[in-house]
């Protein structure tokens, strides 16, 4: 099993951008034509970025080819950090053609319906009409072309492949509906009486919804790979090196194995590395996701992307390039990216069926009529079969799932949770697990002083204002939060003299003329202070997830001060109701298992998974999914970018970082856990949604289709009017617009 991990790791990688996916159904197709390509033995692609991951030992040329052979475009992506702009651009430019379609379609249509609605245009067959009509035609035509080509060649290539999906639909409707009104109006006379209506503005308003829709999800979908632009970004261009006893700067990509490199104070860390010479603190909070910045000393690792602080420091390059611990985190972002599971769309699953059973009663009533209706028989059989096609337009179908989508992400955004994408709007009321990560999503994420225990005949005040002034000069990552505390209380510090920092275990000074040590047991023990009485408060402080620190003045000791990151007014609510929900909770953290487990007993979570490391994270996500769990994992920090892609749903913090919020299907502006309860509900009520209007919307057409088909004529001598046909058309879409808009006042959260 080992052996093929690792014939699996060391297999060669290729990654192509593509470009003319416009929908989920292209997936697959790109996808057979990379995987018949000799060498290939693993593809995956990726609808979110446009690109797809090739493993294997396949010839770059071949791959390009087969995907162009297939109808769509590719080039070769080289490199971990290439920059993903170039696509994004791409994907504007697309947005802002599908705008430009969809405006040229509804300058069109909309005049024409409003004239035919008002009857300002010219009769068929009138001596106005002769002339206007025909003109009209040709114009449509060339709306149909421009903003619907991508429709046609879609529905083409679909064809070629055995299938049916939307742009079939949107083909055969907008298509039909040209067609017919053409004939319409050069063979009038040989037409019923009832026949004698065009469709051009039935065809060319389609697409503009249509366009208009496409275009939306574009520019949402664009965004996605804002998640590794700000992955890519964490890592500086260029690194201070020392070669032959000289420091200086080169390109990052000029780092080698080995190489010795000087960090300075509020400089990025460039490589992975181990500490040679110096100490300082380092904020690992894109690791880790913990606030409190981490000592390192000589012997300490150090990892690519992570922010010095104050100190100055020598390192010895240990990893580079694609094996540092961030270029791996941007690797599990794209993978899990690229392995999220499509979800199919409900309406192309229907139109599959749909399709094929129309065109089929449309050829079938054409011969019924040609063979046994009156005369003009062959008038007959032609209006018929295409009202059946006209009044089978895909317009309430192709609307029944994006209207209530964009009704929902509307309210959602009114109640402070930004919905980035349909799918998982879709998917949130499935999940059956919800993982949490601790700090800044269940807890504040701010250290704060939570405990101050003065004794030997100290006071609170006195010992926090001494706390306060030797920390005043000091790195130590606690130093912000007594400072914040001591402000906060109007304390002003003294002045230390004689300041000393210790590594790993504290600081030493002379405040007032006498001598203040402040730090962990180890320096109360190098000190000679006598602190064996405490050990049981400071374990007790440890367990409830606290982070404390003795004081001791003339070596006696004067209190301690422990700091800690507090849990969300509202976190404990939040969790209660996802329970009353019936969906399990999971705390992962890359925090310790004592401060873990005290945190999650703060917030009533029984399931806890401590010292987590962010591929581990994603990779929890991985092993709950594959057990069956519908996964929704709710983070904020850079850490967690690769279980947010990974999980069904991804819900961020919005007051976390920004990699997180683009990592994420959903971002909580506020920051209050609350939010994702409040996100399932209406997910669920969406879904609902979702389906009323899909069966509306198959409700009018399967009524609709017989009575075209002309079921009532030999009964009653009823021939659906073709303006009965686009009536019904438009009455499919009016009772989906308005269905939809019921999401607008549904209760959610008691509200």
């Amino acid at each position: 099993m080992s052996t093929q991990n690792e014939s699996e790791m060391t297999m060669p990688e290729l990654r192509l951008s593509i470009l003319g996916m416009r929908c989920a159904g292209c997936v697959g197709a790109v996808e057979t034509a990379l995987a018949e390509v000799e060498g290939v033995a693993e593809v995956s692609v990726n609808f979110a970025d446009h690109s797809a991951q090739v493993k294997g030992d396949a010839d770059p040329d071949a791959l390009t080819k087969a995907v162009k052979a297939a109808g769509y475009d590719a080039a070769v992506m080289e490199g971990l950090d290439e920059d993903p702009s170039e696509q994004e651009e791409l994907e504007l430019k697309r947005y802002r053609s599908l705008m430009k379609k969809a405006a040229a379609a509804a300058a069109l249509g909309i005049p024409l319906m409003l004239g035919d609605h008002f009857n300002w245009l010219p009769e068929i067959g009138s001596e106005a009409g002769q002339w206007f009509w025909p003109q009209l035609s040709l114009m449509t035509l060339g709306i149909l072309i421009y903003s619907g080509w991508h429709f046609y060649s879609g529905a083409i290539k679909s064809l070629s492949h055995g299938q049916a999906n939307m742009d079939t639909l949107i083909a055969l409707g907008t298509g039909s509906a040209w067609l017919y009104s053409s004939i319409v109006i050069d063979y009038s006379d040989a037409l019923p009486s009832l026949a004698k209506h065009a469709y051009f503005e039935a065809a060319v308003i389609i697409l503009a919804f249509i366009n208009l829709g496409s275009g939306l999800e574009t520019l949402a979908r664009g965004k996605t790979s804002g998640a590794i632009r700000q992955l890519i970004g964490l890592q500086p261009r260029t690194a201070r090196v020392i070669r032959e006893g000289k420091e200086i700067d080169i390109p990052i990509h000029d780092v080698g194995l080995g190489e010795i490199l000087r960090v300075r104070p509020g400089e990025k860390i460039p490589v992975d590395g181990t500490v040679t010479e110096g100490h300082s603190s380092v904020d690992e909070s894109m690791l880790t996701g913990e606030p409190l910045p981490v000592e390192k000393t000589e012997g300490s690792s150090v990892a690519a992307g992570t922010m010095n602080q104050k100190g100055s420091f020598i390192f010895k390059a240990t990893r580079i390039g694609r094996d540092t611990a961030l270029a791996q985190i941007i690797k599990s972002v794209r993978q899990a990216q690229g392995s999220k599971p499509d979800i199919a769309r409900l309406a192309d699953r229907i139109s599959s069926i749909f399709v094929p059973a129309v065109v089929a009663l449309s050829v079938l009533t054409f011969l019924i009529w040609l063979g046994f209706g009156p005369e003009p028989s062959l008038g007959y059989a032609f209006v018929t079969s295409m009202t059946v096609l006209v009044i089978a337009c895909p317009c309430a179908l192709g609307l029944a799932t994006p209207i209530s989508v964009m009704v929902s992400v509307g309210r959602a955004a009114q109640m402070g949770i930004l919905i980035r994408n349909g799918e998982a709007l879709q998917t949130a009321g499935k999940m059956t697990c919800v993982i949490l990560d601790k700090t800044g999503t269940v807890t504040e994420g701010k250290p704060s002083v939570s405990t101050i225990e003065a004794v030997n005949g100290f006071s609170e005040e006195q010992v926090l204002q001494i706390t306060a002034s030797i920390e005043s000069g000091s790195e130590h990552p606690l130093a912000g939060a007594i400072l914040a505390e001591a402000e906060r209380r109007g304390i002003k510090p003294s002045r230390a003299r004689r300041f000393q920092a210790v590594a790993g275990h504290g600081v030493c000074a002379e405040i007032d003329k006498r001598q203040v040590y402040f730090g962990n047991t180890a320096l109360m023990a190098q000190k000679d202070v006598d602190c064996a009485a405490y050990s049981e408060p400071m374990q007790a402080l440890s367990k409830q997830g606290q982070t404390p620190m003795l004081l001791a003045v003339d070596n006696e000791i004067a209190g301690i001060v422990a700091v800690a990151d507090p849990i969300k007014k509202d976190s404990e609510q939040a969790i209660k109701q996802l329970k009353e929900q019936g969906i399990r909770i999971i705390m992962v953290t890359g925090d310790n298992e004592v401060t873990a487990k005290a945190i999650a007993g703060q917030a009533g979570i029984s399931e806890v998974r401590a010292q987590v490391l962010p591929q581990d994270k994603a990779a929890v996500v991985k092993e709950l999914q594959e057990r069956g769990e519908k996964v929704g994992m709710v983070g904020d920090g850079i850490n967690d970018a690769p279980a947010l892609a990974q999980a069904d749903v991804g819900i961020a913090i919005g007051t976390g970082t920004d990699v997180a919020i683009e990592s994420a299907d959903v971002v909580i502006l506020q920051g209050s856990l609350m939010k994702v309860p409040e996100a399932i509900e209406l997910s669920k009520a969406t879904v609902i949604n979702i389906k009323q209007n899909l069966l509306g919307a198959f409700f009018y057409n399967t009524i609709s289709i017989p009575v075209a088909a002309g079921l009532l004529y030999p009964l009653f001598g009823i021939l659906l009017n073709p303006m009965i046909a686009g009536a019904a058309m438009a009455m499919s879409s009016v009772t989906v617009v308005m269905n939809a808009n019921r999401l607008r006042w549904v209760k959610l959260g008691g509200r």
